[in-house]
């Protein structure tokens, strides 16, 4: 199971996230960096375990008040080995393939960035598209049909409950099930109140192909130990 730390930013610093209540989130502190500073947090990350992955919400792209284009752009030219997923807010075609062309990591797709619109990104152009379906309690953001036809997926789907982000509430297990029940050949990940190991272990058993998590690296919940046990380099 992919086990895929996550770097939220806000106006050039990694920033806590809490219950999806982004105007308050304010610059993290974590025994694993000395600073907030992007490359600190992933560096503090590898201190732990060889990700491949990290996963960055671009918060001010994805409010439309700035991006942090040159930010993600330094991570990838200094950390060559880390596929970067990222979400910048894209909602039309022109936009995703301007990111494709522009990076190598892959391009995150938000159903809460989409409308109805005609113009909205091709989910299954490329095989570095990956879709989040994002969820405030149970109302699903984006638009209706994106919900209710999986045809439109690409292969890997994130399950995103933004209530549940940095909560430590647990991961919203029914949810993942009725999203596994609903495309068996997709690929899914995990996102919003994991907690510790034994929710990593809980996941991986039900088949959660991979688990986006942050608080419980930063807090300590989720050890090396746990990381190799689920993650093995």
């Amino acid at each position: 199971m992919d086990i895929i730390p996550v770097i939220d930013l806000k106006g050039g610093t990694v920033v806590r996230a809490r219950a999806g209540a982004r105007a308050h989130y304010a610059p993290i502190e974590t025994p694993l960096a000395p600073t907030s500073r992007p490359r600190d947090i992933v560096a503090g990350f590898l201190t732990l375990h060889p990700f491949r992955k990290i996963y960055i919400a671009d918060l001010d792209a994805i409010t439309g008040v700035g991006d942090h284009a040159t930010i993600v752009a330094e991570l990838e030219d200094a950390f060559p080995e880390i596929e970067f997923w990222v979400d910048s807010g894209i909602a039309t075609e022109t936009q995703a393939a301007n990111w494709i062309d522009q990076h190598r990591g892959a391009l995150v797709i938000g159903s809460e960035s989409l409308d109805e619109s005609a113009t909205r990104p091709q989910l299954r152009a490329e095989s570095r598209r990956v879709l989040s379906l994002d969820f405030r309690g149970d109302v699903f953001q984006g638009p209706a049909r994106l919900a209710a036809d999986t045809s439109l997926w690409p292969q890997r789907i994130i399950v995103m409950t933004l209530a549940k982000v940095g909560t430590g509430s647990g991961p919203d297990f029914q949810r993942l099930g009725e999203i596994r029940a609903q495309a068996p050949k997709h690929e899914i990940y995990a996102a919003g109140g994991i907690r510790d190991g034994n929710d990593l272990r809980a996941l991986a058993m039900a088949g959660t192909a991979g688990a986006l998590v942050a608080t419980a690296l930063h807090d300590g919940k989720i050890t090396k130990q746990h990381l190799s046990a689920h993650s093995p380099p």
